[in-house]
């Protein structure tokens, strides 16, 4: 049976692009997209002081908007942190939660994940929820363990009504922004990981077959398709090549084939 899941191209422009930066790259895509046809969902995360203006260069356009962070907190005297209300107000449907910059270098938990999570559901923002292993947590043997804990952390105490709508991103540590990608066979095999610890998490069976697993760590347009090619795999969380339209409009053509795979005939 064909997958009923979305596919989903997102982009994590990072700490990148001013807002004259941000909106010439928009307008790139939305021209070079225009005349696509079942386009994948397609979804922009630009830094904080770009949001408003993607929103509005893509309202009516086919494509949505994400933000790369959250604070859990509604409101508060949080100096520097934005809640998941003040994203709603401009018009953001989506969230990244748990990229391993974050908790890189921002100390970011699998604790804090958790209440970022629960914050973006109340909000009905749209959770992209990362995990993955480090290098060296792949090496000894721990990749399995590293990532179902860390699915069963951002997911504590969430009821299975609470998630209707939940994204897993497996960005494995060691390919983000190394040019290193994982083999697609092996990351399928770890969303069908993803996917038996969501299901065990909830007690049924197929629970997590209507999650979406996207792949990231240097996605590119000479792998993307095979990535996308696996069973358990249905799109990208694209960092590097999403700053430039002419490397991630083949993203997203990408994204286009794995849709007429995947939308049922009727």
């Amino acid at each position: 049976m064909p997958s009923v899941r979305p596919v989903i191209i997102a982009g994590n422009w990072k700490m990148y692009k001013t807002k004259s930066e941000a909106e010439e790259l928009v307008n790139s895509i939305l021209a070079a997209i225009a005349e696509l046809g079942n386009l994948p969902c397609v979804v922009l995360c630009p830094p904080f002081t770009a949001l408003e203006t993607v929103v509005q260069l893509v309202q009516a356009r086919g494509i949505e908007v994400g933000a790369q962070n959250i604070d859990y907190h509604d409101a508060g005297a949080y100096t520097g942190e934005i809640s998941a209300p003040m994203l709603t107000h401009l018009g953001v449907k989506y969230v990244i939660l748990g990229h391993s910059e974050r908790r890189q270098y921002f100390g970011e938990t699998n604790a804090s994940v958790n209440l970022k999570l629960k914050a973006s559901l109340k909000h009905h923002l749209v959770p992209i929820v990362c995990v993955g292993e480090t290098v060296d947590e792949r090496e000894a043997g721990l990749t399995d363990a590293v990532v179902s804990r860390q699915v069963a952390a951002a997911l504590s105490d969430v009821s299975a009504t609470e998630l209707s709508s939940l994204i897993i991103a497996y960005e494995p540590v060691w390919a983000i922004g190394t040019g290193a990608v994982c083999e697609p066979v092996e990351a399928n095999r770890v969303a069908q990981l993803i996917r038996g610890t969501i299901n065990n998490l909830y007690h049924k069976k197929d629970f997590a077959e209507a999650v979406p697993i996207l792949y990231g760590g240097s996605v590119k347009a000479a792998t993307i398709e095979e990535q996308l090619a696996q069973s358990d795999i249905d799109g990208a969380l694209v960092g590097g090549a999403s700053l430039k339209a002419e490397e991630f409009v083949p993203l997203i053509q990408a994204g286009c084939k794995k849709v007429c795979l995947t939308v049922p005939k009727t």
